[in-house]
């Protein structure tokens, strides 16, 4: 469903997977990162910090809301676009629905980090988007390629662990 109404921006996609490289390379958690910008601005970055907080709500898409909330002052991040390293889960799809973010920018997708065993649920955003009379718009495998080597990156680590 990738859309010709919003052209992405590859730095801010990097921006992300800058961000994972750095989790990585400390050996801190899992392999996914996202980046919400606002007039080509970055707002607010995040990881996965699932394990390293014992919360499952901490997932790359829910620590960035939660940064650009507090940073933007208002929970309604309408002006911004999120950009995220797999294609976020449905409880992120979510937060990501209700905080009103109008584009969500991914690069790998929930298929992918389900073959390396995260305990995934099979629904993909677009799904989401057409269920939920979503106005969300999807760009799909953006980066796709860098965002696979995060993935194959964090495989080789003796600390991964999935969850």
């Amino acid at each position: 469903m990738t859309t010709s109404r919003f052209n992405p921006d590859e730095n801010m996609m990097r921006h992300a997977i800058a961000d994972v490289d750095r989790q990585l390379a400390a050996q801190e958690g899992g392999p996914f990162g996202a980046c919400i910008v606002r007039d080509g601005q970055v707002v607010a970055t995040a990881h996965n910090t699932v394990l390293k907080e014992h919360d499952p709500t901490c997932h790359a898409e829910m620590n960035a809301i939660r940064a650009a909330s507090r940073a933007l002052g208002t929970h309604e991040l309408h002006t911004c676009t999120i950009y995220s390293t797999t294609e976020p889960c449905p409880m992120c799809f979510s937060a990501i629905h209700w905080a009103r973010i109008p584009v969500i920018v991914f690069g790998t997708r929930i298929a992918d980090v389900q073959k390396l065993g995260f305990h995934e649920l099979d629904i993909d955003n677009a799904r989401l988007v057409q269920w939920g009379h979503s106005p969300i718009v999807l760009v799909e495998d953006f980066l796709r390629a860098e965002c696979l080597a995060l993935l194959q990156r964090w495989q080789q680590l003796p600390t991964h662990t999935t969850y």
